[in-house]
């Protein structure tokens, strides 16, 4: 059973439809990356654990935007870790895997767990084990957003977020297919752009995603 905590944060995730995944090779260059998404107008953000110095990243960009900007805890593989992101002011934890200690961890806090699975047995059981959404992962390696309908049609009733293989060539059929909203790495979060200077490239890409998901969701729902 959700939380009302739980529910809003998930209510904001499938609104904006992407989950920037940002990885960087220092803490300073991740939250200039993450200024640029926020920029392009993505509210939702994932710092991975790769990320040197993740937690105190997470707490920092937590504090400064707070209620601006839902902050995700992503590449998180245990409890211990889901915990301390969480303490720091993770909204929300992603896992490549499922672990089910670390859905426990992240419910007992009231914080939505989206764990990692590929098989449609992993997917039911993340979901059994209280998982918010599925992260699907990796998903380009599976058929990508033909893999996505066909979990559709036999589990409809689980929020699944397709990760591998998401870029504006593919995101429009994600979307179609039926995932609830998608994750994007390299193809949004360039952080060789920020660094040379032009994070204005990776707000328009932005953009582009959001555009691209509110055509691809209107094609999905047509109005009557």
């Amino acid at each position: 059973m959700k939380t009302m905590r739980q529910s809003g944060i998930l209510e904001r995730i499938l609104r904006t439809g992407i989950v920037p995944v940002v990885r960087a090779p220092s803490a300073e260059e991740a939250v200039r990356v993450v200024d640029a998404i926020r920029s392009g107008g993505i509210d939702v953000i994932e710092l991975t654990m790769t990320v040197p110095d993740a937690v105190e990243v997470i707490r920092d960009v937590a504090g400064r935007l707070g209620e601006d900007v839902v902050v995700g805890a992503g590449t998180v593989l245990d409890a211990e870790t889901a915990r301390a992101c969480m303490l720091a002011g993770a909204r929300f934890v992603v896992s490549p895997i499922f672990d089910a200690a670390t859905i426990a961890c992240c419910r007992t806090y009231g914080v939505p767990a989206v764990a990692g699975a590929l098989t449609p047995t992993e997917v039911v059981r993340a979901w059994q084990a209280g998982a918010a959404m599925v992260k699907v992962f990796p998903c380009s390696a599976v058929g990508g957003a033909s893999y996505i309908r066909a979990l559709k049609a036999v589990l409809p009733q689980i929020d699944l977020v397709p990760t591998g293989g998401v870029s504006l060539d593919t995101v429009e059929d994600f979307i179609r297919s039926g995932a609830s909203a998608v994750a994007a790495g390299a193809d949004l979060v360039d952080v060789a752009a920020v660094r040379a200077g032009n994070p204005g490239a990776v707000a328009e890409r932005a953009r582009l995603y959001l555009q691209a998901i509110d055509r691809a969701r209107s094609r999905r729902h047509p109005e009557p």
